[in-house]
């Protein structure tokens, strides 16, 4: 079952206890808000499945925002990461290697592969024009002529491929393996900045400041990808989530104060409405007559200063409207 769905199947349980405290309420107390206290849950998960190394804070401390809740075995993660970077600077020399292109040495050894090229190919035309001539004077078969033609062609090709050869190394690199080069490199960079984040992943840390209520897993075990490993109950102090009803929506605002009692308070708090719901919570199927519309209800957030900071979650509360006071 999701979340959400289990958010809504709790609101709906609240609202039919609201509704049902409402009914009973004596009709000379009019104008209160009936609802619980509660915090802002952050579920903190787990996005890998590993074992859990460390568990550096105990359940019901308080943290602060940045504080190591629950750190996971990073052994593999790290081996990742030593393979990124190493792929990353090979990379990085090859774009290096591009952008210099070729060494004063290997210019010098393919000049020298021209200059040998170039002597063989003098000699072998010095040895084809010698063996023309002495077929014509009937000294040498016609082997010996196509051998010495053979041999010229083949100089003459090595000759050429020599000269190619030497020319791309003086021209350096075409600007199109250049900048496969360079996507090569950015392509390593960002794999490389993906592992390192997996790699923090593994040690969670607190979103916001707030208590610690709920370390699930314990130390040693292997916890699955998506679980919560660590719930913060985050703010300060609660906040109470009441059912405003319909006749006193219309002077109910964000940023108006009005009295919380909290029960087994004595005295009322003073909160402050920090969000009221546009729409109702609960809607009869049936025409909204003058005598229906007052059973629908409003949800709304009254966040509580932060002397009630030690205040549990789940206590109920009442919100008096008619205390209501604009700023």
């Amino acid at each position: 079952m999701s979340a959400k769905l289990l958010v809504s199947f709790y609101n709906l349980f609240l609202l039919s206890l609201v509704l049902i405290s409402l009914s009973a309420c004596d009709n000379n107390k009019p104008g209160i808000a009936l609802g619980t206290l509660e915090r802002e849950r952050i579920a903190h998960t787990a996005t890998v499945s590993e074992v859990i190394t460390e568990l550096p804070v105990s359940a019901g401390s308080q943290v602060s925002k940045g504080t190591v809740l629950v750190k996971l075995d990073d052994t593999l993660q790290k081996a990742q990461v030593a393979k990124a970077k190493a792929e990353m600077q090979q990379a990085k020399a090859n774009l290096e290697k591009v952008h210099n292109g070729a060494r004063a040495e290997e210019v010098a050894d393919a000049s020298a592969q021209v200059a040998g090229a170039k002597a063989a190919s003098v000699k072998s035309e010095a040895n084809y024009q010698r063996a023309k001539v002495l077929i014509k004077k009937e000294l040498a078969s016609q082997a010996t002529l196509d051998s010495t033609l053979a041999s010229r062609d083949e100089n003459t090709a090595r000759l050429q491929s020599a000269q190619e050869n030497l020319l791309k190394l003086i021209n350096g690199a075409r600007i199109e393996d250049l900048q496969i080069a360079k996507a090569i490199f950015a392509t390593a960079i960002a794999v490389l900045d993906s592992e390192k984040k997996k790699l923090s992943d593994l040690t969670i840390t607190a979103k916001r400041a707030g208590l610690l209520d709920n370390l699930p897993w314990n130390l040693g075990e292997r916890v699955t990808q998506g679980s919560p490993v660590a719930i913060v109950l985050a703010g300060s102090a609660p906040f109470a989530r009441v059912y405003v009803p319909e006749p006193y929506r219309v002077n109910v605002r964000v940023s108006d104060k009005l009295a919380v009692q909290v029960d087994g308070l004595t005295a009322p708090i003073m909160g402050t409405v920090r969000w009221i719901s546009s729409e109702p919570a609960f809607t009869p199927y049936y025409a909204l007559n003058q005598a229906e519309r007052t059973n629908l209800m409003y949800l709304a957030e009254v966040q509580l200063p932060d002397s009630a900071a030690e205040l549990p979650m789940g206590v109920p509360a009442q919100v008096l409207l008619l205390t209501v006071q604009h700023p």
